[in-house]
């Protein structure tokens, strides 16, 4: 009995409020029988938090609470409780938001997972339940409705409040009561919480003094709802779901899945204590949103769902086809109801349905005035057809009237009519004929021509009665005319092809066409073509030429030469017109930059010495010409045809290379036979945009490509080609020897060559050069199998030789 008050004693202090500190309740005077499994939850968040106000953890009270008579055991299951509380927390960490506000009730979380009806999919309201985001779960966080009857697993949330003040959650037991301190047990089940709220009211001012004298007031709240167990039978996931106990009917067919696959939707059962409660009709929510059917769920309901008595399927030209179901006493028009009625293309006199007799199928047609009374038998088929795609009373004008458009026909109508509607003819209208395309009677077409100036005074026989879907065309005289042109080439600054109007004349082309170009010659010729009743052989011509004479300075010429259609006119360009062309000198000369040609054929020793000569640290072997390669080049490479094959791509990779990659093509010179002979080949004729590069004097030699070691050597004039290579380190593994080639520093190249059987002669190295080794090209070894087939035919050729050889 000690025990039991010692345990009492230390779990009321463990209780306190939070003004204390930890040391103060693990500093009690007997902790050894301390037993952690018997504290609740809060009493260990207190413990959690008022060790994080006095910023201590729990090990460093663990030598304290050792000492009082806590076993470490017992310590042990604290420190793990507390751990387990940290990390709940930061679990629920996302639902702490709204959820931990006063007064928001607690309640287990109850889901099923939903799966897409593909049997049930055009069934109307299938839908309904296939939607995750439509649940019908009960709202926690409205007003506790005064009706709620409470039950065992009930949570209540008692406080008096003024001058006493008492705070305390209380669950319902199993027998129906709760359990408040002081007060005793009050027995709540199978009240509403109205009537609970009254009776613990009761009870507590018989305690509390002052709530009898109204110095304390009494609050009672639902903080905790209870789960409760209905069964649903015939729906697509039928059994036994725990559900709040403020779920509706809704809210169970939405976790079982709705109506199995021949699951009625419009008479679900509601059974409580073996009797049908409530018969709900699905159909009353989805058309009308009446959720009258939405009744609440006791603990031990039945949801049953029956098999459907009558489908049918409305398809075609209505705004909501599927399967309905529908009950005793309905007609073919709450059908269309259920489908949301005809949309805007449905033809409405009828309604053809497809029928089954029991022997065989049946076809009828459900006429307008039936739809209130035909009611629908199982397994109708009923399809909406569209309205035809034709008009009534439609009637078409077009061509050279104000407003060529559609209008209604009505009987009677005359071509006149139909031209004043239109707002009448225009100025260009053609009034000795119009045509009008007309449908007989045996769907083919026939053309009427009338006299439209007449018909237009109304005379009866051109002013015709027209009929509906007549097409009428007015003509217009521009249709009549050919589009004539002429054509303006050479130096004028919008060369193109220009509309003729009658009277043009070469004045107002030259100015349609933005005037005279600078280059422009006095001479123009003129070409216009032939034309003439009769064949003359005897003239070979096959066009007339004009050559006249202008001013070049001015758009306005003396002779305004008449143009006709067709004309070709061609303004000349002067026979001696040169603007002035650049070349640009770069690299080590007095004075680099840009230079104009001079003369037609100027040479590069020419330009080089208007830039002042090359300067000191000139190297003469280091002058050389980039000229841009030009498109018609490439032009003349793609036009040439190298004969290597559909799959060779050579010839493609060379036009790539020289279109993306190389832009100037490098012409070598040779300075020291410029500087002795200006008459020699070496004094190059330059070109417009040619680019002279004078290259410094370099002392080095730069050795590349696969060698050991790329460098560049000092330059030795008594070295030959091998000393380079060898100072390199000399080939790598890949290196081929024989091919590699030296580049001067004048852009020119120069490769070894075979002089006499193995001897070789190695081309001259010069400062500033550059020795590249090329890589080998791969081959294929060959194989054992290889050499042994070569080597049988070695053998069996020498055995042919031998033979024949033998007398």
């Amino acid at each position: 009995m000690k025990k039991i008050f010692i345990v009492i004693i230390l779990f009321i202090a463990l209780c306190q409020t939070s003004t204390l500190s930890a040391q103060d309740i693990l500093k009690g005077k007997d902790l050894s029988t301390v037993r952690v499994d018997l504290l609740s939850d809060e009493d260990i968040v207190k413990i959690k938090t008022q060790l994080e106000s006095n910023n201590m953890s729990i090990d460093q009270v663990e030598s304290t609470a050792l000492s009082k008579g806590m076993s470490a055991g017992e310590f042990a299951k604290l420190k793990n409780r507390l751990a387990t509380t940290a990390t709940l927390d930061k679990t629920n960490a996302k639902n702490v938001n709204s959820d931990n506000e006063e007064g928001v009730r607690k309640q287990e979380a109850v889901g099923n997972n939903k799966e897409k009806d593909v049997a049930n999919s055009f069934v109307f309201g299938s839908e309904l339940f296939d939607n995750p985001n439509l649940n019908f779960q009960p709202n926690l966080k409205i007003a506790t409705p005064v009706n709620y009857v409470l039950g065992p697993g009930d949570e209540l949330q008692v406080s008096v409040n003024g001058v006493q003040e008492f705070n305390a959650s209380v669950p319902v037991t199993v027998e129906g009561k709760v359990n408040i301190q002081y007060v005793g047990q009050i027995a709540v089940a199978g009240l509403t919480i109205e009537v609970a709220t009254q009776k613990i009211k009761g009870a507590i001012s018989r305690i509390y003094s002052t709530v009898r004298s109204g110095q304390s007031q009494v609050t009672v709240s639902l903080s905790g709802i209870r789960t409760i167990m209905v069964t649903i039978i015939g729906s697509k996931q039928p059994g036994n779901y725990s559900i709040s106990s403020l779920a509706t009917v809704y809210n169970a067919l939405f976790l079982g899945g709705g109506p199995g696959v021949n699951g009625t939707y419009r008479n679900i059962e509601l059974i409580r204590n073996n009797k049908v409660y409530k018969n709900v009709d699905i159909y009353r929510f989805l058309v009308s949103g009446n959720q009258s059917d939405n009744v609440g769920l006791k603990d031990n309901d039945v949801i049953r769902i029956p098999a459907y008595t009558n489908r049918v399927t409305l398809e075609g030209a209505v705004k909501r086809p599927g399967i309905f179901e529908m009950k005793k006493g309905e007609n073919f028009s709450h059908l269309l109801t259920f489908a949301s009625g005809f949309n805007e293309f449905a033809y409405t006199a009828s309604v053809n349905v497809l029928q089954k007799t029991g022997k065989e199928f049946k076809v009828a047609d459900i006429q307008e005035s039936q739809y209130s009374s035909y009611v629908p038998l199982n397994g109708d088929e009923y399809r909406v057809s569209k309205i035809l795609n034709r008009f009534e009373n439609r009637i078409i004008i077009n061509g050279a009237v104000f407003r060529p458009n559609t209008y209604s026909f009505y009987e009677g109508m005359r071509v006149s009519d139909l031209i004043k509607q239109a707002e009448g003819l225009k100025e260009d209208a053609y009034l000795k004929r119009a045509r009008i395309v007309r449908l007989k009677e045996d769907l083919t077409k026939e053309i009427v021509n009338i006299d439209l100036a007449t018909a237009m005074t109304g005379d009866a026989t051109s002013n015709i009665v027209l009929k509906k879907e007549d097409v009428v065309t007015v003509y217009s005289v521009l249709d009549f005319k050919e589009e004539y042109k002429v054509t303006i080439e050479g130096e004028i600054n919008r060369p193109n092809v220009y509309d003729y109007q009658d009277n043009l004349t070469l004045n107002d082309l030259i100015i349609a066409a933005g005037g005279l170009t600078g280059s422009a010659s006095k001479r123009v010729e003129i070409a216009r073509m032939i034309r003439s009743e009769e064949i003359d052989d005897s003239n070979p011509n096959k066009v007339e030429l004009f050559n006249i004479e202008i001013t070049p300075d001015s758009n306005e010429q003396l002779t305004n030469f008449a143009l006709k259609p067709f004309d070709i006119v061609n303004i000349r360009r002067m026979a001696v017109i040169h603007k002035p062309e650049m070349v640009t000198v770069t690299g080590s000369v007095i004075y680099p930059g840009k230079y104009v040609l001079a003369g037609k054929k100027e040479k590069i020793y020419d330009v080089v010495k208007r830039a002042g000569g090359l300067t000191s640290l000139a190297s003469l072997n280091g002058v050389k010409i980039k000229r841009p390669i030009k498109k018609g080049q490439i032009e003349d490479l793609e036009n040439i045809d190298l004969n290597l094959g559909e799959k060779d791509s050579i010839q493609n990779k060379l036009e790539k290379r020289l279109k993306d990659e190389v832009k100037f093509a490098t012409i070598p010179v040779d300075w020291g036979k410029v500087i002795k002979n200006q008459s020699s080949n070496a004094n190059v004729t330059l070109l417009p945009g040619d680019e002279i590069d004078v290259s410094p004097f370099n002392e080095t030699v730069k050795v590349a490509g696969n060698v050991l070691l790329t460098s560049e050597i000092p330059y030795n004039k008594n070295k030959g080609f091998n000393y380079y290579l060898d100072a390199v380190g000399g080939l790598d593994a890949k290196g081929w020897r024989k091919k590699a080639y030296i580049i001067y520093p004048n852009g020119e190249a120069a490769v070894s060559h075979k002089v006499l059987l193995f001897f070789r002669s190695n081309p001259k190295v010069l400062p500033g050069s550059q020795i590249v080794v090329p890589e080998k090209p791969e081959t294929e070894k060959m194989s054992a199998a290889q050499w042994v087939s070569i080597a049988s035919v070695l053998v069996s050729m020498g055995v042919l030789l031998v033979t024949a050889i033998k007398p």
